[in-house]
């Protein structure tokens, strides 16, 4: 039999693991041919490859991201293969199973749940043409009826063989996410994640997955990335695997976990801050909302105090980066409370901050519980809220502003001083300069519409010189810096106007030449010679109130001059301030 395993994953450099352990599992019996593709390529296309393939079974893997892509797909499919049998399987068919076999007909069955042990006794079943009734974790077409089968008891993870050894991998090992999990199963009870939906956590073999991740690093594995949804609940599970891959790791790699800071140890994180290389682990941590009537209504138990001291010692360790996230509408939280939770998770200022909003997801207790709250959301995914009894729709769109402009100033990095300067000195808050500047963005279209770098430099400086044009002289400056210090090519013109003339460029660049002393000993031992000096650099004059910018990590002295080297052969910056 021909079988393929297919997803539309949601970028290029992502990969499925669940295609991945189906295979593991179906073998040496069956074997599976994995073809993944994005939720970008057309359906035209994914269908052509796959009626390529002339397959016999191919199953999809399915979540909120490429549910309708998916339909789209296994119909025309249908129509073109009419006895390829269709299997859908994963997180998004698995709580609806009889509505989504009743909403595409083209499907033959879904694979409720874990699914390698029910997926390959499904093969065993097709292979000997026999009948699916008794096959565990199973829902079928069966005539002009939808049956569910009895559900499948979880699978023994110690006896699952890995996931990822298989050559057609290993050459994109290097380009791509590789996904891993060393548990199943979360031990809280959060009632609006899928996690609260199966009971404790099971480990797979901690022999093995080093053995693995052994074998991922040494083929080129770059970027890794745990599925386990607390992968530090069990500290000496954690802590043997941090040991392990600090031990094993090769320069350039990232790996990301999904932690819970409020349980973690300070001797754990004091451990990676003395140990781990820098930018090899960074850390993904649920915040959602510090309202404790709020998380208490969703059964999540989060000491905010105790979060706060981890987030703080980790990034005082300056070795992990950290990714916090915030569920904008659970309940009973109403815009002022999640301006506050807001404001209480950017103070820690984590390198990114994550706005989302919360999805109504099949088999949540919250989703069972929606009409409690007044909830109203998309029928369709990501079945997101709109509006609930005290989060109106209007509230819900102005804090979709804060998202908006949160991305683009906060989480890429690329104005870090001027942010600071303005959630410091002008705005009451973070979240009231997000706001106002997400609602002015909003106001213009400019959404709706692309942006270069300089674009976003300008829409500031219009946003400022529109609400606060007495603080636009220091945060122009500021922006200056940021812009000049970040850029890895030299500037064809200065987006600020503000360029020094001809004259007074020659007059600062043959006194930096005479009088190297002025830039300092860093600058001196680049050795730039006149041609290097003209061609390679970057003059600009600051001038900064000093009384009123003040920032926790790095202070521009008052009326300096900008010195900017651009590398012509790493495309770094280097910066310098001088005084003439």
């Amino acid at each position: 039999m021909k079988i393929i395993g297919t997803t539309l994953n949601a970028k290029y450099i992502h990969t499925n693991l669940a295609l991945r352990f189906l295979k593991s599992y179906a073998a040496p019996e069956f074997q599976v041919e994995i073809v993944e593709f994005t939720i970008k390529d057309p359906v035209l296309h994914v269908v052509t490859e796959l009626a390529k393939c002339k397959p016999d079974i191919i199953g999809f893997s399915c979540y909120i991201w490429n549910i309708e892509e998916t339909r789209k797909i296994a119909t025309l499919l249908k129509k073109i293969l009419p006895n390829t049998i269709i299997v859908l399987g994963g997180p998004e068919v698995t709580f609806n199973a009889a509505e989504h076999l009743k909403k595409i007909p083209a499907i033959d069955c879904i694979v409720i749940g874990e699914g390698e042990a029910t997926f390959k006794e499904l093969l065993y079943k097709i292979q000997a043409g026999s009948a699916w009734d008794d096959v565990y974790g199973l829902a079928w077409r069966k005539g002009n009826e939808f049956v569910i089968n009895t559900p499948r008891e979880k699978i023994d993870l110690q006896s699952l063989k890995s996931a990822y050894r298989f050559d057609e991998d290993l050459p994109n090992l290097s380009k791509r996410i590789t996904y891993y999990e060393t548990s199943r199963g979360c031990p809280f009870n959060c009632q609006f994640c899928l996690s609260s939906t199966e009971i404790g956590v099971r480990y797979f073999n901690r022999e093995q997955a080093k053995a693995d991740l052994k074998f991922l690093i040494e083929n080129g594995a770059k970027t890794i990335k745990f599925m386990d949804r607390t992968f530090n609940i069990s500290r000496s599970y954690a802590m043997d695997i941090f040991e392990f891959l600090i031990a094993n790791h090769t320069p350039g790699m990232s790996i990301q976990f999904e932690i819970t800071a409020d349980i973690m140890r300070p001797e754990v994180i004091e451990y990676l801050n003395e140990n781990a290389p820098a930018g090899l682990f960074r850390f993904e941590i649920g915040v959602q909302s510090t309202n404790d009537n709020t998380n208490a209504l969703v059964n999540r138990k989060q000491n905010f105090d105790k979060l706060k001291r981890i987030v703080t010692l980790i990034k005082e360790g300056g070795k992990i980066d950290q990714h916090l996230d915030l569920i904008a509408g659970l309940p009973e939280e109403d815009y002022d409370s999640f301006r506050k939770t807001f404001n209480d998770v950017f103070e820690l200022r984590p390198e990114e901050l994550q706005l989302g909003f919360l999805k109504m997801l099949n088999g949540t207790g919250l989703t069972r519980d929606a009409e409690k709250y007044g909830y109203k959301a998309m029928d369709e995914p990501p079945y997101e809220m709109v509006s609930n009894d005290v989060l109106p729709f209007e509230d819900v769109i102005h804090i979709k502003q804060v998202e908006d402009v949160l991305e683009k100033y906060w989480n890429d990095h690329r104005m870090d001083l001027s942010i600071e300067y303005l959630v410091r000195n002008v705005f009451e808050t973070p979240f009231d300069f997000f706001q106002s500047f997400g609602t002015y963005w909003d106001e213009r279209g400019w959404s709706r519409i692309g942006h270069q770098l300089e674009d976003l430099f300008r829409r500031l400086v219009e946003f400022m010189e529109a609400t606060h044009p007495k603080k636009l002289p220091n945060l122009l400056n500021i922006l200056k810096f940021d812009y000049l210090s970040r850029q890895t090519y030299k500037p064809r013109s200065a987006w600020w106007g503000h360029e020094l003339s001809k004259e007074e460029k020659n007059t600062i660049y043959y006194t930096i030449l005479e009088n190297p002393q002025l830039v300092g000993e860093e600058y001196r031992a680049l050795r730039l010679n006149e041609k290097d000096l003209f061609k390679h650099t970057l003059l600009e004059r600051l001038s900064i109130d000093i009384d009123t910018y003040q920032v926790n990590y790095e202070i521009i002295q008052k009326e300096q001059n900008l010195l900017i080297y651009f590398d012509p052969e790493t495309r770094n910056t280097r910066t310098f301030l001088f005084s003439l």
